[in-house]
């Protein structure tokens, strides 16, 4: 399995690949259960090379670690997945 960093990295700058819509699933820790986003609400921040922001649905801002991320699909298909 390709480790999440070079399948975002691959989304972002692939130009082909990327055409499709993504949505990145998260495990967010204080609902406890996993958070789907589309992948263009995401802002990869210069000088944060293993997270991501995003604002979520009350407003406020939230970094995301690579490491919750746990679900990417690409036009609703899924093509990663990690478990835990």
């Amino acid at each position: 399995m390709q480790p999440i960093d070079q399948l975002l990295h691959r989304i972002r700058w692939d130009r082909e690949f990327g055409r499709a819509i993504f949505e990145i699933g998260y495990y967010d820790r204080v609902e406890e259960r996993i958070i789907k986003v589309a992948f263009s609400e995401l802002v990869f921040a210069q000088g944060a090379p293993h997270c991501f922001q995003l604002v979520d649905p009350v407003g406020l801002i939230r970094t995301v670690p690579f490491h919750r991320v746990r679900e990417v699909y690409r036009d609703g298909q899924l093509i990663w997945q990690r478990q835990g």
